[in-house]
C-alpha cells in the first residue's frame, strides 16, 4: 500500500547547508575515501599541506598508525567543508588499497560512478545487503558430507555452519554498535578497550554484553564475523593474501589455520570448490563493494577509467526491529517497507519514519538508492505506524548532508541530532494543514500556500499577494470573496484554522507548547495558549497529554 504523502513537492525551500568538520579523536585505523558531490572540502594529513577538493573530486586518505612517520608528527587528519558542501566520507575495508595507495591522493570521480558511491555510503551505514552469492550459499557449500563442525560452538546454539557465516547480533546498544561496525568492516583491529571507548562503555561491560547477547566472547564473535567475510571475499575471487588483509589477519598462515579449524578446509580449497559449482561467480554486497572500490583505486593510479557498474542491483535488509524510530529517504528509484503482511511503497523523494519495535524488512529495487536521515527515540516521537513525507528534488543536497551528519563524524560543530525530527514534524504539520478547505481560485490558492510556507517566519502572517509580496493595500477583495465562497471561511478565519491544524500535529509529535507557538507565528506563548484553548476547548498542554495517552 502507499501512504499518503505528507509534504507536497516543491512547496518549500531547504535550509542552507552549513560547514562541517571531522577530526578523529582516537586516530583513524581505516582508510577513508572522501568524495565531494558539490562545494569545497579541505583535507590535511599529519603536518602536511592542505589538499583542496572541488565538486566531482575525491581524496584517498590512507589508514593511520603509519610506522614510517615519527610518533610526534602523527597529528592525524582533519577534514573541513565550506558552507553549501556535500561531501561523502566512505570507509573501504581496511585492506582495500593499502598496498596500492600509501599516501594522500587526489582523484577525479566520473559522473557515472556518483550514484554508486552514494549507495556505497548507504550500504556502509545500514543493514542492507544484496542478492547473489550470500552467506546462506556459503553455508550450503559447507554443509557437504565430511565437513568438520566449527570449533567453539556457542552454548545452546545450533553448531551448523550457517550459524557462523552471519553471527548473531548482541542486543545491548553499545555492543550492537560495535558488532555492526565489525560486520561492515571485519578488518578493523581495535582492542576491546578502544571499542568500548568509542561506544561510551567500559571493556568489562562490552565483554559481558557480547556473551549475554550472543553466547560468544567478543574475540570469538569477531573471529566468526571475520571468517564469514573471508568466505564471501574468497567467493568473489580475491586471493588468500588479499582476503587475509581485508578481514584483519596479520598473515596468510593465520587465516588458513583459523579457516581450516572452522570449516575443515583451507581458504584455497574453499575458493576452488566455489568456482567449481554451477552458477558460481555471484557476490555478496560486501564483496561487490570491495571489488568496485578496488576499481576506483586503480582509477586513481592509472590513466584509464574503469567502467562504472551498469546497474545498481536490488538490495534488502534482513527482518529486524529497532529500538528507535529510523528515518529513511528514497533518493533514486523506488523501494518498499514490509511490516507483517502489509507492504508500504517508497517512491522517489519520499522519506519514511520506520517505527521502533516493529519487525520489518526494507527493500530497494534495481537502480534504486536510499539514505538514512536520522533517528528519533520513542520519547521524542510517538509513532506506531509508518509516516511519510515527500521532498522535492530541490532538497536532495540538503538531505544528503543530513544523512552524512547523522551517520558519520563529518558534521557541523553545533550538530543537533534532533534537527531532522523538527524539520520532518514541521513539514508534516504544514502539509496536513491542507486538510482545512482550500480555495480553488488560482490567486486565492496561491495566497493560502504562501501563508502555509511562511507560517512560522517573522512577519509570515502578514497579508501577501499571490506572488508573495506584501501589498500595502491588503489582499484584493476578489481573493477575500474566493475564500468565503470556496471554503466557507473568511481569510482570517481560514488562517486561524490552518494555524490550529499545524499546532495540533506539532503538539502530537511532542513539541513543547512554547516551540509550537513560535512555529505557528505567535510571538508569545500566552497568546497562543488562549487562541488554542478558544479553538479546541482545552489548553495546548492538555491536548498534548490526551494525545500521548491515546498513543500508549
Amino acid at each position: 500500500m502507499s501512504l499518503p504523502s505528507s509534504f507536497a513537492a516543491g512547496s518549500a525551500c531547504p535550509p542552507a547547508i552549513p560547514g562541517a568538520r571531522w577530526s578523529p579523536a582516537d586516530g583513524h585505523v581505516r582508510p577513508l575515501l572522501l568524495w565531494v558531490r558539490t562545494g569545497t572540502a579541505h583535507v590535511r594529513l599529519d603536518d602536511g599541506p592542505t589538499l583542496h577538493l572541488g565538486s566531482g573530486e575525491g581524496a584517498w586518505i590512507p589508514a593511520g598508525d603509519r610506522a614510517e612517520i615519527p610518533a610526534e608528527a602523527r597529528a592525524g587528519w582533519a577534514i573541513t567543508t565550506e558552507p553549501g558542501t556535500v561531501a561523502f566520507p566512505l570507509c573501504p575495508h581496511v585492506g582495500v588499497g593499502t598496498r596500492e595507495l600509501p599516501e594522500l591522493t587526489r582523484f577525479d570521480v566520473p559522473g557515472d560512478w556518483q550514484d554508486w558511491l552514494i549507495q556505497l555510503f548507504n550500504l556502509q551505514v545500514t543493514p542492507f545487503s544484496g542478492h547473489g552469492y550470500s552467506p546462506e550459499s556459503v553455508a550450503e557449500l559447507l554443509r557437504r558430507p565430511g565437513t568438520h563442525p566449527p570449533a567453539l560452538p556457542a552454548p545452546g546454539r545450533d553448531p551448523s555452519p550457517e550459524g557462523f557465516a552471519s553471527p548473531a547480533m548482541p542486543r545491548a546498544r553499545g555492543a550492537r554498535a560495535v558488532a555492526e561496525e565489525l560486520m561492515r568492516d571485519p578488518g578493523l583491529d581495535l582492542t576491546v578497550e578502544r571499542w568500548a571507548a568509542r561506544v561510551l562503555s567500559s571493556a568489562r561491560t562490552l565483554r559481558r554484553d557480547f556473551v549475554a547477547g550472543t553466547g560468544l566472547t567478543f574475540e570469538q564473535w569477531r573471529l566468526h564475523c571475520r571468517l564469514g567475510a573471508a568466505a564471501e571475499f574468497l567467493a568473489a575471487g580475491y586471493d588468500v593474501d588479499q582476503v587475509a588483509a581485508l578481514v584483519g589477519f596479520a598473515s596468510r598462515n593465520g587465516l588458513t589455520r583459523a579457516f581450516k579449524g572452522r570449516f575443515g578446509m583451507t581458504p584455497h580449497e574453499f575458493g576452488r570448490k566455489v568456482f567449481a559449482r554451477p552458477g558460481a561467480g555471484g557476490m555478496t554486497r560486501r564483496a561487490a563493494a570491495a571489488r568496485q572500490t578496488d576499481d576506483l583505486i586503480r582509477m586513481m593510479r592509472e590513466t584509464g577509467t574503469p567502467t562504472a557498474p551498469e546497474m545498481l542491483p536490488p538490495a534488502n535488509t534482513p527482518s529486524h526491529t529497532n529500538d528507535i524510530h529510523v528515518l529513511s529517504w528514497m533518493y533514486r528509484g523506488s523501494g518498499y517497507l514490509d511490516i507483517g503482511d502489509r507492504r508500504y511503497e517508497r517512491e522517489r523523494g519520499v522519506a519514511t519514519w520506520i517505527p521502533a519495535e516493529l519487525e520489518h524488512v526494507t527493500g530497494l529495487r534495481e537502480n534504486s538508492v536510499s539514505l538514512p536521515l536520522g533517528n528519533a527515540s520513542t520519547a521524542d516521537l510517538h509513532l506506531t505506524a509508518p509516516l511519510q513525507v515527500r521532498f522535492s528534488p530541490a532538497w536532495d543536497d540538503y538531505l544528503m548532508f543530513c544523512s552524512i551528519s547523522a551517520r558519520s563524524a563529518l558534521r557541523p560543530d553545533d550538530h543537533d541530532p534532533r534537527h531532522i525530527l523538527d524539520l520532518f514534524t514541521e513539514q508534516v504539520a504544514a502539509q496536513r494543514a491542507l486538510s482545512v478547505p482550500m480555495p480553488t481560485d488560482p490567486q486565492a490558492r496561491a495566497v493560502a500556500m504562501e501563508f502555509l510556507r511562511r507560517i512560522g517566519e517573522a512577519g509570515g502572517a502578514v497579508d501577501v499577494t499571490a506572488d508573495g509580496t506584501q501589498d500595502a493595500a491588503g489582499i484584493r477583495a476578489e481573493i477575500h470573496r474566493a475564500f468565503r465562497d470556496e471554503t466557507g471561511m473568511t481569510l482570517g478565519r481560514w488562517r486561524y484554522a490552518a494555524r490550529m491544524r499545524v499546532a495540533r500535529d506539532l503538539l502530537a509529535g511532542g513539541a513543547p507548547p512554547s516551540t509550537v507557538a513560535r512555529r505557528t507565528g505567535y510571538a508569545h506563548l500566552p497568546t497562543f495558549s488562549t487562541a488554542f484553548s478558544r479553538f479546541h476547548g482545552l489548553s495546548p498542554r492538555e491536548y498534548q497529554e490526551r494525545e500521548a495517552a491515546r498513543s500508549r
